[in-house]
């Protein structure tokens, strides 16, 4: 049954990773349509695609960094009601563990996730003529 359980919670950490994975993809998106004259100044000024690109690839690392260590940080605070709610049910002492090594994997987890919803839009960016960018309202 334990390992029922655990394949279950696995499916649906994985669609929440979907689902999120989604967002982060339609929020640079939106962060990309709403800064379109300022890609078109940037691009007016002499930066290059692979400028505009590395922008919203910077913004997403730095999305994708703070939200893992938020994550962190929330599951380390629920271990401390946990192990005690665990410790008045059952006796047992220090169930709920956050080995560092899981947090840090989960840190690079987050960061490449964001990344990786990142890309679309960042090119996007990156394509937009500069031109057209700097007509837009």
């Amino acid at each position: 049954t334990l390992d029922a359980i655990t394949v279950v919670l696995v499916a649906f950490a994985a669609i929440s990773l979907v689902v999120s994975l989604i967002m982060i993809g339609i929020i640079t998106y939106i962060s990309v349509m709403e800064r379109t004259k300022e890609i078109g100044v940037l691009r007016a000024l002499g930066a290059r695609k692979k400028d505009i690109t590395r922008v919203f690839n910077a913004e997403t690392f730095i999305i994708g960094t703070f939200s893992g260590l938020l994550g962190i940080g929330i599951a380390y605070l629920v271990t401390i009601p946990a192990n005690i709610v665990m410790e008045n049910v059952t006796g047992l002492a220090d169930v709920a563990q956050l080995n560092p090594i899981h947090a840090l994997a989960l840190i690079i987890v987050s960061v490449l996730l964001t990344m990786l919803g990142g890309l679309i839009p960042a090119r996007l960016a990156a394509k937009k003529d500069p031109v057209e960018a700097l007509r837009s309202e």
